[in-house]
């Protein structure tokens, strides 16, 4: 079991659900064997790169995506992890998203989703519900919000999933994102503490059961259930999953690196 705790100083708030999210990755990811990197945006999430001992790069605003894939292509043998906040990645970095989705890379895609760009101190992102009040928005968003998971579906993304900032569900999930083969989508809900306190998210979730996640209609009906602005009903668990080519078997360069187990240092030119 492989020790990732750093030596930097913790600098989220006190009670900051992105904890849970830390503890959930630093216990799965301890333990895996293959070679990890890590991507992280700008945000309160950017923090995890601080947090957890594993290579790689706290990039730039929303361009979490294309760098995880850069470094996918620069070694399709790495595990690549990618992290964002809903503003990171539904906003400046949507284009990214959506072909990410397409693309079905081999990525691992988290996103620590509070409905606010918190680390600027809570103004709304495309996700907010309609009437957030803050002082860039005094009128309140007027705005109804994006539906990522819907979004998700129907950019034909290959894994597509929602769970509570919760240590044991990041776990469980993070497994199941793991063995799977191509571009991963995880949407974590979690309140902001200052500026989008807790709406009893938690208590008003619920896991799917006995749930075909072959069937791309049902999961559509059940990504209707929650519209980012009622939050009585909050289905979490698998919406979606199945496999289909990834962007490196469809390229035939980075299909053999993978068949060798080589990346393009290994190549004599």
């Amino acid at each position: 079991m492989k020790n990732l705790t750093t030596k930097n100083t913790n600098t989220w708030c006190p009670g900051c659900f992105n904890n849970q999210i830390l503890i959930g990755m630093k216990n799965i990811l301890s333990k895996e064997t293959k070679k990890t990197a890590i991507v992280t945006g700008i945000g309160c999430h950017g923090k995890m790169f601080d947090y957890i001992n594993l290579p790689g790069i706290n990039t730039l605003h929303g361009r979490v995506l294309p760098t995880a894939l850069g470094i996918k292509i620069g070694d399709p043998n790495l595990q690549v992890l990618g992290f964002s906040g809903d503003g990171d990645a539904y906003a400046e970095g949507m284009e990214h998203l959506i072909h990410a989705a397409r693309y079905n890379a081999d990525i691992k895609y988290f996103i620590h989703n509070n409905q606010v760009f918190a680390l600027t101190v809570g103004q709304p992102t495309p996700i907010t519900e309609k009437g957030f009040i803050d002082k860039t928005t005094p009128l309140g968003v007027k705005y109804a919000p994006i539906n990522p998971i819907k979004l998700m579906l129907v950019a034909n993304a290959s894994f597509v999933a929602r769970v509570f900032a919760d240590s044991k569900q990041i776990e469980w999930i993070t497994k199941e994102a793991l063995k799977h083969k191509g571009f991963a989508f995880i949407e974590i809900i979690q309140p902001c503490i200052v500026f989008h306190p807790d709406k009893n998210l938690k208590e008003h979730s619920y896991m799917i059961k006995n749930h075909d996640s072959k069937n791309i209609e049902k999961a559509m009906k059940l990504a209707d259930e929650f519209n980012y602005e009622t939050y009585n009903k909050i289905p979490m668990g698998i919406f979606y999953k199945k496999e289909r080519p990834t962007f490196e078997e469809l390229n035939p360069p980075l299909k053999e690196l993978i068949r060798k187990n080589k990346s393009w240092r290994d190549i004599k030119r």
